[in-house]
Formats: structure tokens, C-alpha cells, sequence
């Protein structure tokens, strides 16, 4: 995946996240905001809670391959992805399906703004 669909500068992950549009559960908390450019662009929040480093990076990668496979499903959105300390229990598959579900409530508020 591309550098251009990530976001680094700190200014703009507060923005998205006080900008108040989530969809979470107990594992992940997805924010989202309107973007101004031609495709999403994503940033990945990670406590020190979660655990050592090398599982904060593992959880990051496989973050990052799940956006990568599924690059033409999502929506055109800013998001902030935030990694909670239960999601370290989460098998790949799990992690997946989870991120999927909660970025197809994005696309159907997508669909309802651009009929509107």
C-alpha cells in the first residue's frame, strides 16, 4: 500500500477524531471523516497497553494488508483506526471480518449522502 493512503500528521488524526463519526465495538474503534482527495487515507492508533512491540507492529501489518486487499471496498473517507487491548485475542480472519463490518456501516452513509 502506498504511502498517500496514510496519515501522519497529528493535527490531521485529532480533526478526524473530533469530528465525532465512529462505529466500534470492543476490539477496534474506527473514525472517519470526508476527505478532500480521490481515496481513503487511513492512520493506526496503538497503546503501549496492547502489548510488547512486537505485537503492536504485527496487529499494524496485518491493519495495513486488510486496507491493501480491500483498497476498492472502501469508501472515500479519512479514517483512524484504533487498536484496543482485546483485540490482541483476534485471529486474522477475525480481525478482518471485524474491520470489514464496521467500514461497510461507512459506505452505507456514504450511499444515503450522495442520494441526498
Amino acid at each position: 500500500m502506498k504511502k498517500v493512503y496514510r496519515i501522519k500528521k497529528n493535527n490531521e488524526i485529532d480533526a478526524i477524531i473530533l469530528h465525532k463519526k465512529s462505529s466500534g465495538d470492543k476490539f477496534f474503534v474506527i473514525y472517519n471523516k470526508k476527505t478532500v482527495t480521490p481515496h481513503f487515507r487511513f492512520a493506526i492508533s496503538i497503546g503501549r497497553k496492547y502489548g510488547g512491540a512486537v505485537e503492536r507492529n504485527k496487529i499494524k501489518r496485518q491493519l495495513r494488508m486488510i486496507m491493501h486487499n480491500h483498497a476498492k471496498d472502501i469508501p472515500t473517507f479519512d479514517y483512524v483506526i484504533v487498536v484496543k487491548k482485546d483485540a490482541s485475542t483476534l485471529s486474522f480472519a477475525e480481525i478482518e471480518a471485524n474491520i470489514l463490518k464496521h467500514l461497510s456501516k461507512f459506505k452505507k452513509t456514504e450511499q444515503s449522502n450522495e442520494k441526498s
